[in-house]
């Protein structure tokens, strides 16, 4: 891959603010028409005020816009963390939902100020600690929670009070034959719109964001049964009338929003901090949205036309700060979010700008047309979230995970079994747990678990040789990931793996995007000694072993420069 010539890359800062804002503050206002239905649905989900979300966005976009280390994503709140944050107002608040609100903002800010640190400590590398398999396996979970509770609001109806997961899960058919119709009516059209529009081939109607047609299509519909006011209506199931009963409408149904934007500030309450519940929160709050921000940077750097790379600790400090200005005026917390990331690069943004003219547009919105909001149904936003948690938890998605190796598959559904049997951070723990497990059982040695044994030595003056011994496994690999980040550009990289008895599967995608990216700089990578390893899958990236006939030869293999 050629390096992208330099004349050619985005300015940044306000040089880039001149050269670029008309493609930028196209995608910007394109991003704001997704963004805007989905800060609402996720703020409800989430238990917080729908204006919450709108905060995080204005906040994300104006502020974190300013001060990150990434190029072309955008800062919102996230799907993922509706379970971490509705958990913290729940446990928090005791039933009381306000009271649960202000305490989860308090946890938000002391969330934030730990992702502050993890950035200015460079820690950012610690999201591949993380088993890609068992990340996957979170955020599937998290799509089934998602799916489980919202399925409900988009058909009006409501599980009994003080449900567990299980419980909500297992009143899923009696909502489906029991639905409110008129509301049902506008969730299952906002659905179908989405799986629809999901196969469109057209460019032009592509460019059409589908959160827009469902929350207009929903406006229409509530406008047609007449949502405003309360009243009830007669169902006739059958043409005989044998059987009817009424059923109740209203604005219950619809976004309850002040139309004064400045009210809708709330300020945490930290008398909580002293409880364990309160530090769970915090915990999984920055863990899940600093996990999250992370991988999704790295995924928008892929798709980024300019190839440029995001200063992830950078990225992850400026996350931690919108956070912390989000929790104290009544925000979300916010992440680096793929969708809309990824809708932004599709749209021709080129900077930051772009992400900056989406909050913007976010705040005009909300200042000039808050009545607006009001007359979008809850159905038509549930419908968004039942959508994004099947996309999360698809078939599709245990397909992919299987591709990789059957461990894999084994690792992703024991986190998801665990995330949903208890929560998400012991969940992810049982994972890890798992991974060391089959390591173990694969013949991992004790001393080789947290420590690789390399050696980088240089044969010639453009030449550099990289040894690995022993087992190189995702619990260990962090050292050399940091020795080669700091490997001269252009140069020649010889992998040796003659003496590596073990490589996991989150190393070999490691390995894989570190020659993608040296080679897209000038530079060339060679790989010795896989071919004495056999694989745990057809999958290129999948986890390998030394065969046993080659492990009393394989040290007495030469490889020449």
């Amino acid at each position: 891959m050629a390096e992208v010539p330099v004349s050619t890359v985005p300015k940044t800062g306000l040089a880039g603010l001149k050269e670029n804002w008309h493609s930028d503050l196209l995608s910007g206002f394109l991003v704001f028409l997704i963004a805007l239905p989905l800060c609402l649905g996720i703020s409800m989900a989430s238990g917080f005020p729908p204006s919450a979300g709108i905060i995080t966005a204005i906040i994300g976009g104006v502020l974190v816009s300013r001060i990150s280390g990434s190029f072309v994503t955008i800062n919102g709140p996230a799907a993922g963390l509706i379970v971490v944050v509705l958990g913290a107002v729940q446990e928090l608040g005791e039933g009381d939902a306000m009271a649960g609100y202000r305490y989860a903002l308090a946890a938000i800010v002391l969330a934030s100020v730990l992702q502050i640190l993890m950035g200015f400590f460079k820690m950012g590398r610690l999201s591949s600690f993380f088993p890609a398999s068992v990340i996957h396996g979170m955020l599937a979970a998290i799509g089934i929670i998602i799916m489980a509770k919202q399925i409900h609001v988009m058909l009006g109806t409501t599980p009994e009070k003080g449900s567990s997961l299980f419980s909500t899960i297992a009143q899923i058919p009696h909502s489906v034959l029991n639905p409110n119709h008129e509301i049902a009516v506008i969730g299952l059209t906002g659905l179908l719109i989405l799986v629809i529009w999901s196969m469109l081939k057209n460019p032009a109607l592509k460019m059409i964001p589908a959160p827009l047609i469902v929350v207009l299509a929903g406006m229409g519909l509530a406008r047609y049964f007449d949502l405003e006011h309360e009243h009830m209506y007669l169902f006739l199931p059958d043409a005989h009338f044998l059987a009817h009963h009424e059923e109740t409408v209203g604005p219950k149904f619809l976004v309850a929003i002040s139309e004064n934007f400045m009210s809708s500030f709330y300020f945490p309450d930290f008398s909580k901090v002293a409880t364990l519940e309160f530090w769970e929160a915090v915990i999984s709050i920055s863990l899940v949205g600093s996990l999250e921000s992370l991988l999704s940077a790295m995924a928008v750097d892929k798709l980024d036309p300019f190839k440029r790379h995001s200063n992830l600790d950078r990225d992850l400090a400026a996350v931690g700060a919108g956070n912390l200005v989000a929790g104290l005026v009544g925000g979300l917390p916010m992440i680096a979010e793929i969708v809309r990331s990824s809708a932004n690069v599709s749209n021709g943004a080129k900077t930051q700008w772009a992400n900056f003219f989406h909050g913007t547009f976010m705040l005009l919105f909300v200042v000039l047309f808050p009545r607006l909001i009001h007359s979008i149904p809850l159905a038509a936003l549930a419908a968004l979230l039942v959508y994004t948690g099947f996309r999360l938890a698809s078939p599709k998605e245990f397909a992919k995970v299987m591709g990789v190796g059957k461990e894999q598959l084994f690792m992703f559904v024991v986190t998801i079994i665990g995330v949903l049997a208890t929560d998400l951070l012991i969940g992810v723990a049982i994972g890890i747990l798992t991974k060391f497990a089959i390591h173990m059982l694969r013949g991992v040695r004790l001393n080789n678990l947290f420590k690789i044994h390399f050696a980088i030595e240089k044969k010639e003056p453009d030449t550099a040789i990289v040894s690995i011994v022993g087992a190189a496994i995702f619990s260990n690999f962090m050292s050399l990931k940091t020795a080669l980040a700091n490997l001269e550009k252009g140069e020649t990289v010889i992998f040796q793996m003659n003496n590596a008895y073990l490589l996991d599967h989150t190393v070999m995608e490691f390995l894989h995007d570190f020659q993608h990216k040296y080679e897209g700089n000038g530079g060339k990578c060679i790989f010795y000694g896989l071919e004495y390893h056999d694989t745990y899958s057809r999958h290129p990236l999948a986890a390998r072993r030394m065969r046993r006939d080659n492990m009393s030869r394989r040290k007495s293999d030469h490889y020449g420069v």
